[in-house]
């Protein structure tokens, strides 16, 4: 009787932590995507300014963002910033991760998609 009582606490406080548990969700945070790339606005306002700031932050993002949660909230807050920046130039922006050699799997532009990245 008392193993079946266990058992049967065990199976409660298991079925709790399963239902409590969090869903699938994003890591990587706007603030961290921020800070990743201040350093590039620089250069796609211009063309000119230092590279290397920028590609550490652009290599670092792209290292935190190791789920497809993790790149659909990078691609949102990459969109959600560049429309508070005025003078982005998006062939600019579309360029830099190739010369930081980074493969970003999707266009940088206001009307991507984010929830189709993967």
């Amino acid at each position: 009787m008392a193993g079946s009582i266990a058992f049967k606490l065990g199976f409660v406080m298991l079925l709790c932590m399963v239902v409590s548990a969090p869903l699938a969700q994003a890591t990587i945070t706007c603030g961290q995507v921020t800070s990743s790339l201040v350093s590039c606005i620089s250069y796609l306002k211009t063309g000119t300014g230092p590279l290397a700031p920028c590609c550490n932050g652009i290599k670092a993002l792209n290292t935190a963002a190791a789920t497809t949660q993790d790149r659909q909230q990078a691609c949102t807050c990459i969109k959600n910033i560049a429309t508070t920046i005025t003078g982005i130039n998006y062939g600019l922006a579309n360029g830099l991760p190739g010369k930081c050699g980074v493969n970003i799997p999707y266009k940088l532009s206001p009307s991507t998609d984010c929830k189709s990245v993967k």
